[in-house]
């Protein structure tokens, strides 16, 4: 599988011709499953809440999905991208396409759980999904994909993996508030990773999580940016075996095309050898659906 990691700047078009050419070098390199990182197209711009980077949004089909499905079939691989959709005025999504062979889409994932955090304030910009979590058989494997902030919950994960999803595939876009990195980037980064990887054990599968890598100030409507720090992105995308370990994880400050390769037996043989599938109490998880389960 490949997965690739880059910057981003203000030129969208730039910042797609560069993650295409990346993707293209993924197909070259041998990887039949490619994945980009989150929101590829753009600088975080969600560090603000401004309604001109709504003009940003792009349809399904649109220019990125016919890049990218030119690519798949020229090469025969399976793209996931990421996109700011436009579904239509008004309604727009933080949606991740799945791109088969020959170029079609095989579906779309909308991120379910949409954060609102200091310089991550997404609920302006994206609806809540409405596809539910899904999995696709592909040419090279069923796959499942999430997008960040859905990283950190394990319902996401699971309710995936029951689909009979062998590979998970988060496109991301997180880092570090430089002001606090000293205090807390070292736990931050170890919970982001340690958080996936325990995806990986509990469903025995492949996680992969591209993550995009810089330091972004994006520019208020005054061209003054909107934070003196912006956010420091930790790039170190990484893939993890479905025994928990990372096979390979990327640097901090460099751009990568990664390619590693997937034995999707082990998949089978985890699930087997510790078969927390087979062993789950649904008769006892029905308080799982409320918000807050009172005490006996």
């Amino acid at each position: 599988m490949g997965l690739t990691q880059m910057t981003c700047g203000v030129d969208a078009d730039a910042n797609l011709a560069k993650q295409v050419r990346l993707v293209e070098d993924a197909a070259k390199k041998g990887a039949q499953i490619i994945c980009t990182q989150e929101l590829f197209r753009s600088q975080y711009f969600c560090q603000l809440e401004d309604h001109r980077f709504f003009q940003m949004a792009e349809t399904i089909p649109g220019p990125s999905t016919e890049a990218f499905s030119r690519i798949a079939k020229q090469y025969g691989v399976v793209i996931v991208a990421s996109l700011f959709e436009r579904r239509t005025q008004g309604l727009y999504h933080n949606t991740a396409v799945v791109i088969e062979t020959d170029g079609s889409i095989k579906g779309i994932y909308r991120k379910m759980h949409i954060p609102d955090d200091p310089l991550y304030y997404e609920k302006f910009y994206f609806t809540p999904g409405d596809t539910g979590f899904r999995a696709w058989d592909t040419t090279f494997g069923k796959i499942g994909v999430l997008i960040c902030w859905d990283q950190w919950f394990p319902e996401g994960a699971r309710l995936t993996a029951l689909q009979g999803a062998e590979i998970l595939f988060y496109p991301t876009a997180i880092g570090w508030h430089p002001s606090e990195k000293a205090e807390y980037g070292e736990a931050q980064h170890d919970s982001w990773e340690v958080m996936q990887r325990s995806h990986a054990i509990s469903n025995g599968c492949y996680v992969c999580a591209p993550n995009r890598f810089g330091v972004e100030h994006v520019a208020g409507a005054d061209g003054k940016p909107v934070s003196a720090d912006g956010i420091q992105f930790w790039g170190q995308s990484f893939v993890a075996s479905p025994n928990g370990q990372v096979v390979y994880r990327a640097s901090v400050e460099k751009e990568e095309v990664i390619v590693v390769p997937c034995d999707l037996e082990k998949v089978e043989f985890s699930r087997t050898h510790w078969p927390f599938l087979r062993d789950r109490r649904i008769d006892a998880y029905g308080d799982m659906v409320k918000r807050f389960v009172d005490a006996p």
